[in-house]
């Protein structure tokens, strides 16, 4: 098969593949593409590099498109896992590249971002899923994913799923998962720990090897160098001072500290680079991809976790700073050159205490790789790590970070003026310069008093407040009665009632309030006219006692109490009935 026509390949996927370039099928394609378009449960090993994700994006987007329907919300028709973000973008990237004439729904999910976008892209449903395992399970636990009705499912580096821990989440994952389904692993190579968890996933797997396991590829030339611990960061300047060949550089450390370390060292000696790593937000990572893919930084320096997430396309050297502890770690980290049949270099520091390591990964790719010794020149050492603590010295700290104009851009620091030579506080907020500064501003005293602004019962419609004096004919607040001049309450005796004044009218407005309901006109009345007026009415009209209350609660009527045949009184509920 030297085309992807004799795979069986829909036209429209074909029609993507030629303008991607794509003109022959590597052998993983040929071997994987069809076992996959007849539904079988697939183990593949492949080496970083040789197309394992177009050996299962095409076959999955052409059996989606056989099948179409519309996915239920929150759920995916296939489901890929891999072990990095920088992956999961660029398997997503392949397979909306693949099927850009098929109308299939592709999204991610990883950390690093916000949740919410990705919670509300899955409400709807989608086509192809492809996520990271940590992000997956938080979204799934939250009820936000449903994999019940998953059709295909992919993990890719699998082996690196394993190494990075995600063992435990990915069985999680998969019990949400339904038992008919398709299963895919791809990997580029393959320990004997993940044939216990491969066997309890795949039913009847087509296992599909096209190199041995482990096996590095053919076109990288490899070299060891000898080097002291002290002594590699001047040996990396070097090289990438005399080597004009090294034009893109992908260099490898053991931690995140190192990383920046090295990062700091290559920018004194004006060597442009950039650090990619754990630490760094997704969208610094995203930026430092860019910058390194479109050729603006030379060197970028990163750990493992970018050893099979970054797939760009020109690497000519690979430096292993630091010899990775497992060996299959080494075959993915010279795997990001020499791709797409093009000529590679991989060159490894080797240290001491790192030889061990160097003969565990002799012995796994069954090679002997050529080793040289460098030395350092006497003070070149010492002369690299001042020059760069010269640079972080030069480096303003986070309190001298400089403000922003008008325009957004950023002063210097040194451009900056005093905080006692700055604008007053009411001058420097307005633009233009219309607002007065606060020193030219009218004295407390000077400005507009109560008195010239309109009376309280002017200003508002209510006539409640109408016939109220106003603001300025008030006593002024220093001569009104203080809260300690009040009587306390101790000061009148328990039971005693407040003194009446009887000289004090009622308020108009209530009297009107009370006439205007049909009240009587004494209602209306000071409270002195009314107490007269209650003697004279009870003088003209005596008291006959209380008035009767319903259902024979009142007095009874006098008379003789009714008895019975024996002379005894019948009972009080009984009375009304024994009287005629």
């Amino acid at each position: 098969m030297n085309d992807f026509t004799s795979l069986g390949l829909d036209p429209r996927l074909l029609k993507a593949l030629t303008q991607e370039g794509y003109e022959k099928p590597t052998p993983i394609q040929v071997q994987a593409i069809p076992h996959v378009l007849e539904g079988k449960d697939l183990l593949g090993i492949a080496q970083t590099g040789t197309g394992k994700t177009a050996g299962f994006a095409l076959p999955i987007l052409q059996r989606l498109d056989a099948n179409k329907r519309t996915p239920a919300p929150k759920t995916a028709r296939a489901l890929i896992l891999s072990p990095t973000r920088e992956l999961s973008a660029q398997i997503a990237d392949s397979f909306k590249a693949y099927g850009r004439y098929m109308n299939q729904s592709v999204t991610t999910i990883f950390g690093g971002v916000g949740e919410g976008p990705q919670i509300q892209t899955m409400r709807k449903g989608i086509d192809i899923l492809v996520a990271t395992p940590g992000r997956l399970l938080d979204l799934v636990n939250q009820r936000a994913v449903d994999l019940s009705k998953t059709e295909i499912f992919v993990l890719d580096e699998a082996d690196r799923m394993l190494d990075m821990g995600f063992i435990r989440d990915i069985r999680r994952l998969v019990a949400q998962l339904p038992r008919e389904r398709q299963n895919l692993f791809f990997s580029a190579t393959m320990p004997e720990e993940i044939s216990g968890l491969a066997s309890d996933l795949l039913k009847n797997p087509v296992s599909v090897s096209v190199t041995p396991q482990a096996t590095t590829v053919e076109r990288i030339a490899q070299r060891v160098i000898h080097v002291e611990t002290s002594s590699k960061r001047a040996l990396l300047i070097e090289l990438l001072r005399t080597d004009p060949a090294m034009n893109r550089n992908l260099v490898f450390t053991r931690t995140k500290h190192g990383a920046d370390k090295v990062v700091r060292a290559l920018s004194a000696a004006g060597i442009v680079s950039s650090a990619i790593h754990g630490n760094k937000s997704q969208s610094q990572r995203v930026s430092t991809l860019n910058a390194f893919r479109a050729g603006r930084t030379r060197v970028l320096i990163a750990t493992d976790i970018a050893a099979r997430g970054i797939d760009v396309d020109g690497i000519s050297h690979v430096i292993n700073y630091d010899l990775p502890h497992v060996p299959e770690s080494y075959v993915h980290r010279i795997g990001r050159t020499a791709r797409a049949g093009a000529d590679g270099v991989a060159i490894a520091f080797c240290d001491r205490e790192e030889r061990g390591l160097l003969r565990d990964i002799e012995r796994m790719t069954r090679q002997q790789i050529p080793s040289s010794e460098w030395r350092a020149k006497p003070g070149e050492v010492q002369a690299m790590d001042a020059a760069a603590r010269a640079l972080d010295s030069e480096r303003p700290e986070r309190t001298e970070r400089p403000a922003r104009n008008n325009n957004g851009e950023r002063k210097a620091h040194g451009e900056r003026k005093p905080h006692g030579d700055r604008k007053p506080n009411g001058e420097h907020r307005k633009p233009g310069g219309d607002r007065k500064p606060h020193g030219d501003r009218k004295p407390q005293g000077e400005r507009h008093a109560h008195a010239d602004r309109k009376p309280h019962g002017e200003h508002r419609a209510r006539p409640a407040h109408a016939d109220r004096p106003a603001h300025a004919d008030r006593k002024p607040h220093g001569e009104r009665q203080q809260h300690g001049d009040r009587p306390a309450h101790a000061e009148r005796p328990h039971g005693e009632k407040r003194p009446f004044n009887p000289g004090k009218p009622r308020h108009p407005q209530h009297a009107d309030r009370r006439v205007a309901a049909g009240a009587s006109a004494h209602d209306a009345k000071p409270m002195s006219e009314r107490a007269q007026h209650a003697q004279a009415r009870d003088a003209a009209r005596p008291h006959t006692g209380p008035k009767p209350h319903r259902k024979g609660q009142g007095p009874k009527p006098a008379g003789a109490p009714v008895r019975d045949g024996a002379g005894n009184a019948l009972p009080r509920f009984l009375q009304h009935r024994g009287r005629p």
